[in-house]
């Protein structure tokens, strides 16, 4: 049996990082990456930004060389499909065992999906061969209906409009577009940046099913309405990949997040976690669940190193962000219009968003168009600034 002193179930940013950290801890370690993922490990924010955006970044330039820098062995199109921590073995399809000395959990999320006819034309985006599957279907003459008005959805919506199709459609269930999270001016600006560019935006619609019709296809929409399309793009979020963790006895949340400490371990001594999938106490915001880039990367570093038995606590608050139309928002904590917001508008449409709990602290801050603004904002959250005129000035 196949045996690796540091094994990690998941092929993607996590991985990569949490790769570096052992190995730069470890020289001579053995590290096992088993990956669900067909390519070598890639980052994934590209799918829906730089792949579109930058016509000199190519697929190749988004893989991380992971195998190459670390020397982890890397195998791909490979699922595992439990996990033993008494015998501190996984199991793959197929039967085969491999044992582990410690154990990394990064294997994120899947998108939702709708009930569709099994049809290369309606696409998710949640790997690589989605990305070219996608790209190959976008030409000129495409018809595109895009299902979600979240990160994704606005992304490809975006990314598509740029391309020049016939029509792209979004369809979201909201009135405008990241409403719940923008205040209302700046989310009516967003909304008209995509209808200027050329985005049918559809609100207070959500999609039921994909049907085939003819050659096309048909998207239905909650009221019946049918919409013709040669492509649609399902963007309905996305579900955790925890069922292995669960039925191995690790404490999972209500929500399905595996749950960590501060040095990323789970309830089980030999086992770590990262990435989308967790559950983790934040230094500034307490427990929480976030989805991003720079949280994958940086749980990964700390993990890798905890793993190796460095005392490394995970202390970083993680920022997130997003690009369309070359308009790029960046963004740290809770971000929700359910908190009283204070803005503060900067020259040229630049804005500072504040979200304020019911004791008038910040708890989260919005940059919009406001360049290297993360550090500050997350030093305006650990002071707890609560007087107006000092927030106002606090981000410039």
């Amino acid at each position: 049996m196949q045996r690796y002193d540091y094994l990690i179930i998941g092929g993607g940013q996590v991985s990569d990082n949490a790769s570096r950290a052992i190995r730069s801890r470890d020289e001579t370690a053995s590290i096992g990456i088993l990956s669900s993922d067909a390519d070598q490990p890639y980052s994934r924010p590209a799918l829906s930004k730089k792949l579109w955006a930058d016509p000199d970044f190519t697929i190749e330039d988004d893989f991380m060389s992971t195998a190459e820098d670390t020397g982890a062995e890397v195998t791909t199109s490979t699922e595992v499909t439990s996990i033993d921590t008494a015998a501190k073995e996984v199991e793959v399809a197929g039967g085969a065992r491999i044992g582990y000395g410690a154990l990394l959990l990064a294997t994120g999320a899947r998108a939702a999906t709708i009930e569709a006819p099994d049809d290369e034309r309606v696409v998710t985006l949640r790997s690589l061969e989605d990305y070219r599957t996608l790209r190959r279907l976008a030409t000129p003459d495409a018809r595109a209906v895009v299902l979600g008005g979240g990160y994704i959805g606005q992304e490809i919506a975006a990314a598509l409009a740029g391309e020049g199709l016939e029509k792209v459609t979004l369809v979201h269930d909201g009135a405008l577009l990241s409403e719940g999270r923008f205040p209302a001016d700046l989310a009516q600006r967003y909304t008209r940046m995509f209808t200027d560019h050329g985005v049918t935006v559809l609100p207070h619609h959500r999609g039921e099913r994909v049907e085939a019709d003819g050659d096309d296809l048909a998207v239905v929409l909650d009221d019946g309405t049918r919409l013709d399309a040669t492509l649609v793009v399902v963007a309905l979020g996305s579900e955790l990949n925890t069922g292995i963790a669960r039925e191995a006895g690790l404490e999972v949340d209500e929500d399905g997040a595996v749950v960590v400490d501060e040095y990323l371990r789970t309830s089980n001594e030999h086992v770590w976690a990262a990435g989308d999938i967790i559950s983790y106490p934040d230094a500034l915001l307490g427990r929480r669940r976030i989805e991003h880039i720079d949280h994958a990367r940086k749980s990964g570093d700390v993990a890798g190193a905890s793993m190796t038995g460095e005392d490394v606590a995970y202390e970083h608050t993680p920022f997130f962000y997003s690009q369309v139309f070359g308009n790029r928002w960046e963004a740290v904590g809770e971000t929700s219009t359910q908190h009283e917001t204070l803005e503060v508008p900067l020259d040229d449409g630049r804005l500072v968003v504040y979200y304020l709990d019911d004791a008038g602290k910040p708890v989260g801050v919005l940059a919009w168009k406001v360049k290297d603004a993360m550090d500050d904002a997350r030093q305006v959250i650990a002071d707890g600034v609560t007087d107006p005129d000092e927030l106002r000035a606090r981000i410039r």
